[in-house]
């Protein structure tokens, strides 16, 4: 008997802050693999969400967002956005449809409109976008951009994204599968028991805060009874920050606690006793050791 044929590719997902690019890539693998928030920035490394459809199997690297880099921090994950896009195999530029092309998104467009990789435009948020400027949007970013396909999706519904992931799915090369089929993503659950915690706290912290903190995975047991023990620590610049991050008699920091104690024990499929701690270094994004963690080119 004949196996059937399997194909498997890169695609990178691509795009200026906040246009949905981990929405998008959670909803293309089927399960949560890429935290998200409303807030711009949330992406910090290139993470890789795998899905599946039939035979094919893409590897989808969420790009951080593109933007104009100040400080270490931002021209690495800049220079990992790009990264992710070299030699891929279809480069899905996403659009926010919803909002004007302003000098991010026009940035983007700029940097990707001379790459020699197949393009697909993804205008996302359609469902809350002006109809009537929709298809102006896309007949004159199609014009710029050259892509195979055009689609428009609202990524947090899941509307149009079947449509998207089965061209995906078809345009990948011939080729055996790089991953097992139920691995979902290529991060450690290190990786991403941080950024479970690191997503509360962009999502409880209204104020700048989580743009000035990183979470640092300290230390990792698992128990006899298949628990797993997780000590985390959250990094701050300042000490006005961890007064906000800890809340009255520390209840900011326990409900941000719990909530990521819940994600990451849905992600790990068993028990999870997590454990926090604020410690304030006005320098931690000068840290070798963390970038490494988050996989991110220090150099920068």
């Amino acid at each position: 008997m004949i196996a059937p044929a399997t194909r498997a590719g890169v695609v990178a997902v691509m795009g200026a802050p906040n246009a949905g690019k981990s929405t998008l890539v959670n909803a293309l693998v089927g399960q949560k693999v890429a935290i998200v928030s409303p807030k711009a920035q949330t992406t910090r490394a290139r993470l890789m969400g795998i899905g599946i459809e039939g035979g094919s199997q893409m590897l989808l690297v969420d790009t951080p967002g593109i933007f104009t880099p100040h400080r270490r921090l931002d021209r690495a994950m800049v220079k990992a956005a790009w990264e992710g896009a070299v030699d891929a195999d279809r480069l899905v530029l996403v659009i926010d449809a919803a909002a004007k092309v302003g000098e991010r998104v026009e940035q983007v467009i700029a940097g990707v409109e001379a790459r020699p990789e197949p393009k697909i435009l993804v205008l996302n948020k359609v469902d809350i976008a002006e109809k009537d400027q929709l298809l102006v949007l896309a007949a004159r970013l199609a014009e710029r951009l050259d892509p195979e396909r055009v689609f428009m999706v609202a990524a947090s519904t899941g509307d149009g994204v079947a449509e998207l992931k089965a061209h995906l799915a078809a345009a990948m090369p011939a080729g055996p599968w790089h991953f097992p089929e139920d691995q979902l993503t290529d991060a450690t659950e290190r990786m991403v028991a941080a950024e479970l915690t690191r997503e509360q706290l962009y999502l409880q912290l209204h104020a700048e805060v989580p743009y000035s903190a990183a979470v640092e995975t300290e230390k990792w047991d698992d128990r006899k009874d298949g628990s797993a023990v997780i000590h985390q620590q959250i990094l701050i610049e300042r000490d006005s920050q961890k007064a906000i991050v800890l809340g009255k008699g520390g209840v900011r920091l326990k409900a941000i606690g719990t909530a990521a104690r819940e994600a990451i024990a849905e992600h790990l499929g068993r028990k999870v006793h997590l454990f926090l701690h604020v410690k304030v270094n006005p320098k931690w994004d000068e840290d070798r050791t963390l970038y490494k963690d988050i996989g991110l080119d220090w150099s920068e």
